[in-house]
């Protein structure tokens, strides 16, 4: 999952929503020099990518376009995830994603000490393009594409990908569906169990 699903499954903490958004650049133990809101977080978003990463649907939508983009076809699973994710919003969220985007965009820009110099870096451009929102159009999706592809200096171009996404949206967007309802349930659970001993 991208940074909206990881957002999104954090819950009702913003300091959750703060962990999970800057986990990746935390490793091993370091996640025990944040206070324990942002632990949550960090822990929270390991959970979602072993969860993800071993789901049978998750990798059956990922074998589709693993023989062109190799290692990269995890990068732009979870970027479509989330595309489906914000295309479908109103039926996980009664908060517009306009309003949910604005509100976290600013969180984040008022606890800027709390985040990671990778995470200060990008996001000026998170919230210049609005991602979260442009998440939701093909054309957005694209665009994402090509920002990650030219992070990774187009190893693989995968803003062609969306193509392949195009070609097999119905099915990718079905196999979201019956992830993500099992993958809601499994964080509403760690959260419960981090709360207990955090």
């Amino acid at each position: 999952m991208n940074f909206l699903a990881h957002i999104y499954l954090s819950g009702e903490d913003e300091f959750v929503k703060i962990g999970n958004f800057i986990a990746d650049s935390i490793r091993g133990s370091h996640y025990l020099d944040y206070p324990n809101a942002i632990q949550k977080g960090i822990l929270l978003h390991r959970h979602i990518d072993s969860f993800t990463d071993a789901h049978p649907i998750y990798r059956k939508s990922k074998h589709r376009l693993h023989e062109k983009y190799g290692h990269y076809s995890g990068v732009i699973m979870d970027i479509a995830y989330d595309h489906f994710l914000a295309k479908n919003w109103s039926k996980y969220s009664n908060e517009n994603l306009e309003d949910y985007a604005a509100n976290f965009y600013q969180f984040a820009q008022n606890n800027y000490d709390l985040l990671t110099d990778r995470i200060k870096k990008m996001l000026p451009y998170m919230i210049g393009r609005n991602w979260f929102v442009c998440y939701a159009s093909i054309s957005g999706l694209e665009m994402i594409l090509f920002q990650m592809d030219y992070k990774t200096k187009h190893r693989v171009h995968m803003q062609e990908a969306i193509v392949e996404i195009q070609d097999f949206y119905t099915e990718f967007e079905s196999e979201f569906f019956l992830f993500f309802d099992e993958l809601v349930i499994s964080c509403q659970q760690k959260i419960k169990e981090l709360n207990e001993i955090l």
